[in-house]
């Protein structure tokens, strides 16, 4: 993916559409440790957020319309360990002012997530 903001090329961060859905893949590199042995819950956020934003943008279509995230919510379940980290984004409700978008990531097995995210966009068609 072209034209990644800076934090998203730290993260090394690529995309990928499986199944019609766009997923994120963070591999486990020296920018991403936490504690010695895991990923640190920062980089994933980083990419659970990017994956919401990428969602939304590609749902809403319009170039014109401003995301903010007016709440974030992230669960995390259990510790990222060394190797690829995915994430892909739910759609859970888009209307003309709000959106309610929940990611997901997981490293292994996609049915064992490592964290998810819920967030609420306002959406600001003004522009």
């Amino acid at each position: 993916m072209t034209g990644l903001p800076p934090y998203a090329q730290l993260l090394r961060l690529s995309t990928a559409t499986e199944n019609g859905a766009l997923r994120f893949a963070m591999p486990f590199h020296d920018d991403v440790i936490g504690r010695p042995g895991f990923l640190h819950g920062g980089a994933i956020a980083g990419l659970l957020e990017f994956a919401a934003f990428t969602a939304l943008a590609r749902e809403i279509g319009e170039s014109n319309v401003r995301m903010k995230p007016i709440t974030v919510t992230v669960d995390y379940m259990r510790g990222g360990t060394p190797g690829d980290t995915f994430a892909e984004a739910i759609i859970e409700r888009l209307g003309k002012r709000m959106a309610n978008v929940e990611a997901f990531a997981w490293q292994q097995d996609r049915a064992r997530p490592i964290a998810s995210a819920r967030i609420n966009f306002l959406l600001d068609r003004s522009q």
